[in-house]
């Protein structure tokens, strides 16, 4: 039986047109991705991300709508043999609220222009293909 791991991340922007990264180490890895991370038995997509804002960020926030969803194989970097499923939704910050710039874990969250967002600032394949589906975005308004 094949083995999946599902990830859900949050494109927050805010009033600056700007979008919020985090860039972390895990098992001795540095990567920038999104904010957010595994999704737990027994809970939904949603629930997720809310306890991943709280948990990374000591924030509270709003889930908007789905964004994308992984479209293609990704084997992840830190279990060979297991898929990876990533969810993103588009989020804002409830009112009041503000991301610190360290996180709990020692996580470095960055405002970043989107119109300076690349795929080179991102460490992962799956969210290379978000910022390309965000530039896209950006080019048909």
């Amino acid at each position: 039986m094949p083995d999946f791991t599902v990830r859900v991340y949050g494109i927050l922007r805010n009033a600056n047109d700007e979008v919020l990264l985090s860039t972390e180490v895990f098992q001795g890895k540095r990567f920038t991705k999104f904010p957010g991370g595994g999704l737990e038995f027994g809970e939904g997509t949603i629930d997720c991300l809310l306890r991943e804002f709280r948990e990374e960020c000591d924030v509270a926030i709003s889930v908007g709508q789905h964004f994308y969803t992984t479209d293609f194989f990704v084997e992840s970097v830190f279990a060979p043999g297991v898929q990876v499923i990533n969810v993103y939704y588009l989020v804002s910050l409830m009112q009041g609220q503000v991301v610190p710039e360290i996180g709990a874990d020692g996580q470095v969250f960055e405002w970043v222009p989107l119109a300076k967002l690349s795929q080179e600032m991102m460490t992962f394949p799956i969210e290379k293909k978000v910022v390309r589906l965000l530039q896209e975005q950006l080019a048909n308004f």
